[in-house]
């Protein structure tokens, strides 16, 4: 090999070495990216104040405005298992039945100890014609459920309208509706 043909090489090199430890000054001057944590953080107020717009919405059977409320919570905290589940509930809400049935799931992934998440759930999965994923969600619910829980009563009505056992094992019967009953 000729001198020159080294020398073409040794310059190729030196400029790769050059070029990749330049590249690295210069990543060492890119700021990282915020950690959701982070930006959770950041922005506390902001998500404190759209958490709180988006119950006093849900409250007020407000639903579109809920989703707006909850959908910028979830943008900054997108770790808060509350906030997807009362994003569930503005779902179900306006029928949106099977986005809320991923919201509430969501929920229950993040804390599988969400109690209200399996509340919605059922709501969404009777809302599909899914009664039995709606009496298993809420046969969690209600087994979670301190004895105290102003829902419990609900759930347990729902539990029995839908035909389903209950949680101590006892059969329900399914509800009859008053129109059919025979009149005698």
């Amino acid at each position: 090999m000729s001198a020159r043909g080294r020398d073409i090489r040794l310059l190729g090199a030196a400029i790769a070495a050059s070029i990749v430890a330049l590249g690295g000054a210069g990543l060492a001057l890119v700021p990282p990216a915020p950690r959701p944590e982070a930006a959770a953080a950041a922005h506390g107020t902001d998500v404190d104040v759209a958490f709180r717009q988006g119950v006093a919405m849900l409250h007020a059977r407000q639903h579109e405005h809920a989703l707006t409320a909850f959908h910028r919570v979830l943008k900054f905290a997108p770790e808060m298992p509350e906030a997807h589940a009362n994003m569930g509930f503005a779902l179900v809400g306006l029928r949106r039945h099977r986005e809320a049935k991923a919201f509430f799931e969501g929920a229950i992934d993040l804390r599988p100890r969400q109690l209200n998440a399996y509340y919605g759930l059922a709501l969404a999965a009777e809302g599909l014609g899914d009664l039995e994923a709606a009496r298993g969600a809420m046969r969690t619910y209600v087994h979670l459920a301190p004895p105290g829980d102003p829902y419990r009563r609900r759930a347990q009505a729902a539990l029995w309208e839908w035909g389903a056992p209950s949680p101590d094992g006892t059969a329900i019967a399914a509800h009859e509706h008053p129109a059919t009953k025979d009149r005698h």
